[in-house]
């Protein structure tokens, strides 16, 4: 195996004997050919769309399967080995009905023309060969960037699979993904200059995917609004659900009505408190834990059943193993998994038995509470309160501090940074990056909040929507506002975000808490000179050299 996706890549160079998230060997090389072998039915679903023929439910395997490969998602060997072979049948499928039109299709041969082993085993060693050190080049640079858009493809697949979900879906989305996943085996020469538009492009998409998945959570679950959230818990029995879904959310409180049991958000789930049609759920009481890289330590305490949904999931320990599911893409070999129905209905009756069978909390604690739902409808709603007090000089800067969270040291700069921010400055915050600081009270300017929590990373298009209408606004660039970004990254929806900044051509960017080891030095060099991107260095050297002066 070699990976080196995350942040965490061991020794920040590459994983090779085991994933610093637990990830083996076998399921890394499995999902190298996963990959691999996807890019073979995008190049065949791409002469389809030139005869007319499509099919559907290829286009979205395509973007959920890719997601599978995304890090902390899917731990289970079996899962890649049964995915490979349903690609290449949904590959000669489409390849059938196209040659029935009398086109004689010539593909190069490849991930197009790739026949699966016959067994697992098989599979693995066919693996050998199709690794990220593998591709179709002997410039670092070039494999530097084809790793960039291949990892901002993955995070492209997140945004798109939980639209689709919820059946909002793009056919020229799907195309242009496509197209984004079959180059470097599509037969096109591209050099440097090619590759790095490809990422923007990549940043592109991901805008749209965001754009698509924002329509629709506001059209299934209502536009977020500000809300309380308890940090503590009630007397009751509980469930907690982690990761991302806003549908697994909600088809699980609609099963827990009338239970006895109270749902509790852990991760980025935090933020789904604030969409009207899933608070009025009376049992969707609050958010328990904190950030994804520390459930190892706080589920073992948690004393009712987990439901992971997509990706965040870490090995279960031997304590609570039998307490958690899985659903969705996200699994694990040894846990038990929620399949759905073929009209994505899940029964979700294992985890409310098991729920029932523990112990609940067994008294109330109050542990304060935090605030979400500031997403850029509530937001651009009290616009004209924001823009008068920066004209007033009431607010002089706005900080957008988030991203993921992760284990690794040097994270503890982003508490520091928030906390030594001005009061006259605003922090805006998205994705699990906010539990370094977001239960910290940091007051208010003109009677808004000075922590103004945006969501979850799927709900970074909220945070361009208000960059954009402010500048609108104040009739100056983005890169004019009083706004910096002072980003984390972890995994590879963080890399497609990165992407969409620079698509959009924002600059300034400060980046953390340590550079992608897939980004060498050219590629580098090229990002500083024509974005200005830099790393996190201090709190106060930043804030000094953002704002003009020290920190107080």
């Amino acid at each position: 195996m070699f990976c080196y996706q995350c942040e965490q890549a061991a020794k920040g160079e590459g994983c090779t004997k085991i994933g610093v998230c637990g990830k083996q060997p076998e399921v890394a090389d499995l999902q190298d050919l996963t990959a691999y072998v996807l890019r073979g039915l995008s190049l065949v679903a791409l002469e389809g769309r030139k005869t007319g023929n499509v099919i559907s439910e290829a286009d979205q395997y395509t973007v959920a399967l890719l997601f599978s490969t995304l890090t902390n998602v899917n731990f289970d060997p079996e899962y890649f080995v049964n995915a490979i072979r349903q690609i290449v049948r949904y590959r000669d499928e489409l390849r059938a009905m196209i040659e029935n039109t009398g086109r004689d299709l010539q593909l190069p041969e490849g991930p197009a023309t790739f026949e699966p082993a016959a067994d697992s085993a098989g599979l693995i060693r066919q693996a050998q060969g199709k690794g990220l050190k593998n591709y179709p080049t002997n410039d670092p640079d070039i494999a530097s960037l084809m790793h960039t858009v291949l990892f901002g493809l993955k995070g492209v697949a997140a945004y798109t699979d939980h639209a689709q979900i919820l059946g909002v879906k793009d056919e020229e989305h799907y195309k242009n993904f496509h197209e984004a996943l079959a180059a470097g085996w599509d037969g096109k020469e591209r050099g440097l200059q090619e590759w790095v538009g490809l990422a923007l492009k990549v940043g592109e998409l991901n805008l749209k995917a965001m754009e698509l998945l924002d329509k629709a959570n506001t059209g299934a679950y209502g536009n977020p609004v500000p809300t309380q959230v308890p940090l503590g818990h009630r007397k009751n029995k509980a469930i907690l659900i982690s990761g991302h879904d806003l549908r697994d959310l909600h088809m699980l409180l609609e099963q827990t009505k009338g239970k006895g049991i109270d749902i509790y958000t852990h991760g980025e789930m935090l933020p789904t408190h604030g969409y009207p049609e899933l608070k009025k759920y009376e049992h969707f009481y609050g958010n328990w834990g904190t950030a994804w890289q520390n459930q190892q330590k706080e589920f073992p305490t948690f004393p009712g059943t987990i439901l992971m949904t997509t990706n965040c999931l870490q090995r279960a320990q031997h304590s609570y193993e039998h307490n958690l599911f899985t659903t969705g893409l996200v699994g694990w070999p040894s846990v038990t998994h929620i399949e759905a129905d073929s009209t994505g209905y899940k029964d979700f009756s294992p985890v409310i038995k098991r729920a029932l069978e523990l112990p609940g909390f067994n008294e109330d604690e109050d542990r304060g509470h935090v605030m979400v739902g500031f997403g850029h409808d509530a937001v651009l709603g009290v616009a004209d309160k924001i823009i008068d007090a920066v004209k007033s000089g009431a607010i002089k800067h706005f900080f957008l501090v988030g991203g993921c969270d992760g284990a690794k040291p040097g994270r503890n700069y982003y508490t520091e940074f928030v906390e030594k921010a001005p009061k006259d400055t605003v922090i805006l915050t998205l994705a699990c990056g906010k539990y370094r600081f977001y239960d910290k009270d940091l007051g208010t300017i003109g009677g808004l909040p000075r922590l103004i929590d945006i969501g979850q990373c799927n709900d970074s298009y909220s945070a361009i929507q208000i960059a954009v209408a402010l500048s609108k606004a104040f009739n100056v660039g983005v890169n004019e506002l009083p706004l910096s970004m002072i980003l984390s990254w972890y995994e590879q929806k963080a890399v497609a975000i990165l992407l969409t900044l620079l698509a959009l051509g924002i600059k300034n960017i400060r980046l953390g808490p340590s550079l992608p080891a897939f980004i060498t030095p050219n590629v580098l060099n090229f990002l500083v000179q024509n974005y200005d991107i830099k790393p996190i260095s201090t709190p106060d050297q930043d804030l000094e050299a953002i704002l003009g002066k020290k920190a107080a």
